[in-house]
């Protein structure tokens, strides 16, 4: 496993880099979820991956601080629109750029989104309290 270590202004200044382009456009940023299987490439296309709903980020996201970008409240989807097995989320501005992709698993399961049931019901809520992206 490779391992990396940055100085504290460069950690902090790429997670502010990271809520900054989350917050392009006039508007809040999403969090989408999906199905397998995650693209190679933030510019690769949506193709046989299904959507399972599309939580909404605070604008601004959230606040930097050490190396760390702590989301802000992030409002639920109430209601899901397919059902399936999250492994993937998509990271997008109010326009619809893309700013990353994330793999999601269940609590502990060592993904960037952990949530406690990546199981996804038609019509049900996909909800999360809380969401930090820190840099070493």
């Amino acid at each position: 496993m490779a391992v990396a270590h940055y100085s504290r202004a460069v950690s902090t200044a790429c997670v502010s880099q990271i809520n900054n382009a989350i917050n392009g456009g006039a508007g809040a940023g999403t969090i989408a979820f999906y199905t397998t299987p995650m693209p190679s490439a933030t510019t690769e296309g949506i193709t046989t991956q299904t959507l399972l709903g599309t939580c909404t980020c605070a604008d601004p996201a959230g606040t930097e601080s050490g190396g760390t970008l702590t989301f802000s409240a992030i409002a639920s989807d109430s209601s899901a629109d397919n059902t399936g097995v999250a492994t993937w989320a998509r990271i997008r501005d109010s326009t619809g750029t893309v700013v990353m992709d994330l793999d999601v698993t269940n609590t502990g399961g060592g993904g960037y989104i952990q949530m406690a049931s990546t199981s996804i019901t038609a019509t049900g809520p996909i909800a999360f309290s809380s969401f930090t992206i820190t840099l070493p």
